[in-house]
């Protein structure tokens, strides 16, 4: 079979991610392995895209490798996906899967980001390999590694095929006229509207002109379309020590100072491939320069989106997914499919007063999760990146479970009585009530208090 793998690794060869292709082709000679460095030469196929489009046309099976960056793929296969779709060249009928490497931070998001977007050309997509990092360096990691190879092409004769996501409906979209008067600005606090609205995207634009107007405070848009990129993260852990990008843009700066300081984020983009315009996504990444730092814990967000975002799900998790690690109050997201001004006006309601009365909420899933695969990850490369434990230390999210030791002998303790019949039968239905007991005590101290 003709297997192209497109690396869209920033470190190409030099890719963990690249070397489980490589270990496959090494036990695989029958079939045709063909490489193609997308992630370091993504620049060079906005000129000529003519060397991707041959090498998809002669590929049976096309196998995207990346590492997972940000709760998805890396900004440079986000313009490749572009650029392949943008070119229409037809995938009808080819097979597709993936392979990635990560700390298994959101990787089912990403792994779905692509999956959707190869529905979307028409190609028989298989379910890929979620590695972890050194996976490749154990024997567990290279068996599973060739029982992927194994099923890969089972599937590809067989099935089964990964399901499409459901399409949204047709629908006639109107372009929202702005219809909100202006708000007294009599509230204090700066709100900063980060988006990629293109100059022809009048819809986007006139819903963040009726959000600014609704807010009764400050707000200033920042455009990312305008920010001169040198190009996306390149995953080389530069920063990892100083804190500096090794990109002379002045994009760290400019994240810092002039988006990092506002009461307020809201972000504001029109629904592309899945997510939204690549320069979105090479924002995202770039950001890596505060490493796994939540250095904006606190400050509330809101989105504004244009288009079918209901029919979304893996991006209405990425952005949940966001909130929740970042401990940012997500007050909302305003669209336009339906009462587009009405979810503008609450949404700015919403976001004044998350920062009037400074709102936070206890983690979901996706938030603790999340931070724990992150505070066991920087523990153990604590070494190199000593800013981010540093801030892990400070911020007390080193909370490992066996440093609860009072907790963990109060356990033994009730397991070892537990253990003796005759204590089992004395405690027989008063466990409830030990359990509920605190909580009780809760309540009861809040209605003492309000008859005083």
């Amino acid at each position: 079979m003709k297997i192209l793998v497109l690396n869209a690794s920033p470190k190409g060869k030099n890719s963990a991610t690249i070397h489980t292709a490589l270990y496959l082709q090494a036990l695989h000679p029958e079939h045709e392995f063909t490489f193609l460095p997308v992630g370091q030469r993504i620049k060079a196929y906005e000129k000529d895209f003519s060397p991707v489009r041959t090498a998809l046309e002669q590929a049976e099976l096309v196998l995207f490798c990346y590492p997972v960056y940000t709760f998805i793929a890396p900004y440079q296969l986000h313009r490749l996906i572009e650029l392949i779709k943008a070119d229409g060249v037809d995938l009808t009928g080819k097979f597709a899967s993936q392979i990635t490497t990560s700390k298994h931070f959101y990787d089912v998001t990403a792994h779905r980001y692509v999956e959707e977007n190869c529905c979307d050309l028409g190609m028989k997509v298989i379910r890929g390999l979620s590695a972890d990092m050194e996976d490749l360096l154990n024997e567990q990691g290279q068996k599973d590694a060739r029982n992927f190879f194994d099923q890969l092409m089972f599937s590809c004769e067989h099935g089964p095929f990964v399901v499409p996501p459901v399409k949204a409906p047709a629908r006639q979209k109107t372009v929202y006229r702005p219809v909100l008067p202006q708000a007294a600005k009599d509230r204090s606090g700066d709100v900063v509207i980060v988006t990629n609205c293109a100059e022809n995207d009048e819809n986007l634009a006139n819903m963040i002109a009726d959000f600014r107007a609704a807010l009764p405070c400050e707000s200033r848009v920042v455009n990312l379309r305008q920010f001169p990129f040198d190009g996306g993260c390149l995953g080389c852990f530069g920063c990892a020590v100083t804190g500096k990008c090794v990109y002379k843009d002045g994009f760290d700066d400019f994240l810092r100072n002039t988006i990092q300081t506002a009461d307020g984020f809201v972000y504001a983009f029109t629904i592309a491939d899945h997510y939204t315009q690549s320069s979105f996504k090479c924002f995202d990444d770039r950001q890596f320069c505060n490493g796994h730092r939540t250095v904006t814990h606190g400050t509330p967000i809101a989105y504004l989106v244009s288009g079918d975002y209901r029919y979304e799900p893996n991006l209405r998790m990425i952005l949940e997914g966001r909130a929740e690690v970042g401990g940012n109050y997500l007050c909302g997201v305003a669209t336009d499919e339906g009462d587009t001004a009405r979810e503008i006006r609450q949404l700015a309601e919403n976001l004044t007063f998350a920062m009037d009365k400074k709102l936070t909420r206890p983690a979901n899933f996706y938030g603790v999760g999340g931070m724990k695969i992150f505070r066991d990850l920087i523990y153990v490369m604590q070494g190199l990146m000593k800013a981010d434990h540093k801030f892990y230390k400070q911020q007390g999210i080193y909370d490992f479970p066996q440093k609860q030791k009072k907790r963990i002998l109060q356990m033994k303790l009730v397991g070892t009585l537990l253990a003796v019949p005759s204590i089992q039968k004395q405690a027989k239905g008063k466990m409830t009530e030990a359990i509920v007991g605190p909580y009780r005590k809760v309540i009861e101290q809040v209605q003492g208090g309000n008859k005083q």
